[in-house]
């Protein structure tokens, strides 16, 4: 489909193994494992005792006490990946039509942490002990509310809840208004801060996280042994933009977004379709856009969230698009990372762009055990230096939500 070009011209990021995009590229780059004990809350009484934490995240020094305390955390994470994105794109709202910035943020939960928090006063001291701030503070929205009001978008804001598929949709969307014409400037991405009792017994009972109490074998993507997610937390926001309102600015251009895929499996809550066709179709809706075939495909960073059933369903669903027989390059960071759920597409995408920018594609870290069920190339345990044009990134959530975004190196 013909459109308006959309570039990538800035980034920010919170994540478990790093609080600004250098730290997090490097810390991926490096190998380096994000999963630790869970400090947040006690787990005595908890079966899964590891998540991926942001680490050294002092809320207070950087929004303020009292701003802090009317934020949920998902919120605070999201603000401070905005305000590095902005800086980084050097755009000064003051100088564009902010009728024509918007911002779209996913997460799939929400404020899960001010919810819990606040049934527990409920239960414990009654309805006059809530905050009033309870409702600005849970709903999920309010990443996107609060961001808008931080950076002074007027355009279109919205917030994406499709599970962990949020991010990658929300960064989608934005492509399209931009792409149609709609829009200029986006802010997008997703947020998460679900490492909550309340969310980990949830997810736990449920049979969806490993009770691995090795950090280092416990999210294994791709690994016969296998045996559930990590969860994560964080946040990832983009700045994308038309590419002419782009050069006016003299903006730094990081990539361009050529293609973007989205289905729904309707098959089932939890399971993707065992046959991949609709995530294949994700992928495939994302090449067509482009106007390549899947031979131009790079790289994969593949949703890959080491559950049994994810990473099978998913080989199955790229190989209906690349191939039984295909070379083509496939990682899963959430080794490093472990699964940021809606705000994992927001991360990965900054994944992506990191990638085509330093020519290099990431390993798939803590691999040991091959599985015959998924046997692509997914650049075990060692990255590889190779230029790349083409780099698709992938994001499958609960409800059968499949989302693609495809990143093209920029040329004129």
């Amino acid at each position: 489909m013909n459109g308006r070009r959309v570039v990538v011209s800035g980034m920010g990021a919170i994540t478990p193994i790093g609080n600004n995009v250098s730290e997090f590229w490097n810390g991926i780059k490096n190998g380096v494992c994000g999963i630790d004990k869970i400090t947040l809350f006690d787990t005595t009484n908890h079966k899964v005792k590891l998540a991926a934490e942001v680490k050294n995240f002092d809320a207070e020094g950087l929004l303020g006490k009292k701003e802090a305390r009317r934020m949920d955390r998902f919120i605070q994470f999201a603000i401070c990946a905005s305000r590095e994105a902005m800086k980084d794109s050097n755009l000064n709202v003051e100088e564009i039509d902010a009728t024509r910035f918007g911002v779209i943020i996913g997460s799939g939960i929400g404020g899960l942490e001010t919810m819990e928090r606040e049934c527990e006063v409920l239960m414990q001291k009654g309805p006059e002990r809530i905050s009033p701030y309870v409702i600005p503070m849970m709903i999920g929205n309010m990443a996107c509310g609060n961001v808008s009001i931080e950076v002074g978008a007027k355009g279109y804001s919205s917030s994406v809840v499709t599970a962990c598929a949020s991010g990658t949709h929300a960064l989608g969307d934005a492509f399209r208004l931009i792409r149609d014409g709609y829009q200029d400037v986006m802010l997008c991405g997703g947020s998460e801060a679900a490492i909550v009792p309340v969310g980990v017994a949830g997810f736990a009972n449920m049979k969806a996280l490993t009770t691995s109490e090795d950090k280092k074998r416990a999210s294994i993507p791709f690994d016969k042994e296998r045996s559930g997610f990590v969860i994560g937390e964080g946040a990832g926001l983009l700045i994308i933009e038309e590419l002419e309102h782009a050069k006016k600015r003299n903006a730094k251009i990081y990539a361009e977004i050529v293609g973007y895929g989205a289905s729904s499996d309707a098959y089932h809550i939890t399971s993707p379709l065992p046959d991949g066709s609709g995530a294949a179709k994700a992928m495939q809706e994302a090449i067509a856009e482009a106007g390549i075939t899947p031979d131009d495909v790079d790289y994969i960073n593949a949703h890959g969230t080491s559950t049994p059933l994810n990473d099978k369903y998913e080989t199955v669903a790229i190989k209906k698009v690349f191939g039984e027989d295909t070379k083509v390059s496939v990682s899963s960071t959430k080794g490093n990372t472990g699964h940021l759920l809606g705000a994992a597409g927001g991360i990965e995408a900054i994944i992506c762009v990191k990638a085509i920018e330093d020519e290099y594609i990431p390993a798939t870290i803590g691999y040991q055990v091959p599985d015959e069920e998924c046997d692509l190339d997914i650049v075990p345990n060692v990255g590889r230096n190779k230029k790349l044009n083409y780099v698709l990134s992938n994001s499958l959530g609960f409800g059968g939500h499949n989302s693609c975004v495809l990143f093209k190196k920029y040329e004129e």
